[in-house]
């Protein structure tokens, strides 16, 4: 473009074709140059083909229209770059920008309650970020900022002593912690002298007395063993090494509000310490308030957020901090991010980024609840999956070994529900519906684990293992061309996803390849007879790396597949 005499600031806008016909990619940059050039676009388009040589890129390069640019690739490069990127583990794909140490606070549960689906988002769409910038070469560090601290917790210490001198174990006492958390609160209730001891087990933990801390090590560890339990079923890359909860930053949080003080950034409302921010004001120029310490003297979720990111700029050394929390977290985390700017906690060097989400609703509009209007247990929503996935299996193929049955229904039930999750846009609320997420047709994670075990039932047939095909790749028909480009558009899909955390845009493309795989395999035969030796051996190299394409697309989902189903 500058070639052409066009400045920097118009881009080339080059994008797929929508259309065969107007070859694989369109450069549309000349319309608007030509606008602000004051020249006719296609003149300036000629002008752009004039200077511009992509070598043994390209078949042929021609105007369309008022001066679109269509760019026909050549099959000989596409088949090249395709057999270069089989024969690298990452699939040819390299992060285009530079590698940064990134870290990524998700998941986040309450200690004091199990998992529920409120939970699922966060812990899903955090975990696939994590997965992904490890793939493409970044330093990942994973936080779980779990509530483990608060005034609750004097409560449950107190009602988890209660069942210890009763001779239960701690496992026992807190086997259902929703069942243990409504016992404790009804006791606080009833019991004035329960409740005396509950908020003086508040103070005693927050002193540090070592038998109250033994009590809440006990239930805290308890209470994480139920969160592994449901990392373990949704296949999610936490450990108990990344839990960094409320309690970590417990002793920093004097530090903190001593710190705004000196930079005169906290002021006293009400006998409140807060900071005012007239970065945020409203529309009427009054400023937003951020309560940093309350007037008896305690500390809120502002508190131990700045803390948090003080700790990940100065001694986990991020580049990039990433936050997946529920979009009715967003002035609360915007308020965080300014006054961690102006106390110099965080360098405009270090992105801070929250990456809200929308809700998981029923199929009545409203947010998902149980028949009776409770709160759903993610333990018992995906055993329900896992349940409904081995019915439907059962009845497709009555024959499968049961306990191939069991895999199988594990990983489809699992796979539905992060699948459609994952697959709605990370910013839109969406409607739970069982028959959807479960059906092998549509965009759905059974349809794409099907299409995968589909390939490597070619393979079996073919009596070969597609890896040891290292002969170059035929492309002949339009079928196996647009397939090729397919494959190769996965790091730019990688790369965008990276940017801007909204995993729908890689599952919209596995879903894209799988049907374009079908396309291609009703329209090139593969083992028919006739088809020639060396035709065949390409075509399976190519199904090769639509396998490989998804089942590495697929483990960034955090999804499994299966070689039968």
């Amino acid at each position: 473009m500058t070639k052409a005499g066009i400045a920097e600031d118009f881009p080339p806008l080059v994008v797929p074709s929508k259309r065969a016909d107007f070859g694989d990619y369109q450069a549309n940059g000349a319309m608007a140059a030509a606008k602000a050039m004051k020249e006719k676009p296609r003149d300036l388009a000629q002008r752009i083909l004039d200077n511009l040589d992509l070598g043994e890129e390209t078949d042929r390069l021609e105007i369309a229209g008022p001066g679109f640019i269509n760019i026909h690739l050549n099959r000989a490069w596409l088949a090249e770059q395709l057999q270069t990127a089989l024969g690298n583990e990452r699939l040819g794909v390299d992060s285009e920008k530079p590698l940064q140490r990134v870290v990524i606070d998700y998941s986040s549960p309450n200690l004091a309650k199990e998992m529920h689906v409120g939970h699922l988002r966060s812990t899903i769409i955090g975990d696939t970020q994590a997965r992904l910038l490890e793939f493409l070469g970044h330093e990942v560090i994973r936080q779980n900022h779990v509530g483990d601290w608060g005034t609750q917790f004097g409560m449950l210490i107190a009602q988890l002593e209660a069942h210890l001198e009763h001779g239960e174990n701690a496992e026992f006492a807190l086997q259902d912690l929703e069942s243990f958390y409504k016992e404790a609160k009804t006791h606080f209730d009833a019991d004035p002298d329960f409740a005396n001891k509950a908020r003086s087990y508040v103070v005693k933990l927050q002193s540090g007395d070592e038998r109250v801390l033994s009590l809440w090590k006990r239930f805290r560890q308890v209470s994480l063993h139920h969160s592994e339990i449901i990392y373990d079923k949704l296949n999610v890359s936490l450990s108990p090494e990344d839990v960094r909860g409320e309690s970590f930053y417990n002793d920093d949080l004097p530090r903190v509000v001593s710190d705004l003080a000196e930079q005169g950034l906290l002021e006293e409302d009400q006998g409140a310490k807060v900071v005012f921010l007239q970065e945020l004001a409203d529309k009427e120029g009054n400023p937003s308030v951020a309560i940093i310490q309350k007037q008896d003297g305690g500390y809120l979720y502002s508190t131990s957020d700045l803390a948090g990111v003080r700790f990940r700029v100065g001694t986990l050394k991020a580049d990039r901090i990433m936050i997946f929390v529920d979009a009715r977290q967003s002035l609360h985390l915007k308020q965080v991010f300014t006054i961690a700017r102006k106390a110099g906690f965080a360098p405009h060097s270090v992105s801070l980024e929250h990456h809200p989400f929308g809700t998981m609703l029923g199929e009545d509009g409203k947010p998902f609840k149980t028949r009776q209007g409770g709160t759903v247990k993610l333990a018992d929503l995906l055993d329900e999956a896992v349940e409904r996935a081995e019915k439907i299996i059962a009845a497709k193929d009555p024959d499968l070994d049961a306990d191939e049955r069991k895999v199988v229904a594990r990983k489809v039930g699992i796979g539905a529900v992060k699948y459609a999750d994952l697959s709605k846009t990370r910013t839109n609320d969406y409607v739970f519906n069982w028959d959807a997420m479960l059906s092998f047709e549509g965009n759905t994670a059974p349809y794409l684990q099907y299409a995968y075990t589909r390939i490597q039932s070619i393979f079996r047939k073919a009596g070969v293992d597609p890896s040891s095909l290292d002969k170059a790749l035929i492309i002949e028909a339009d079928a196996e061309k647009s397939l090729v480009i397919k494959c190769l558009q996965f790091g730019e899909v990688l790369e965008q996803v990276a940017e801007d955390a909204y995993p729908h845009v890689l599952c919209n493309y596995l879903y894209d390849l799988a049907s374009l795989f079908m396309r291609f395999y009703e329209a090139c035969p593969i083992l028919k007879e006739g088809v020639d030796p060396a035709l065949r051996d390409s075509r399976l190299r190519l199904s090769f790396a639509v396998a490989e394409t998804m089942r590495v697309g697929l483990d960034i989902l955090g999804i499994e597949v299966m070689e039968r189903m």
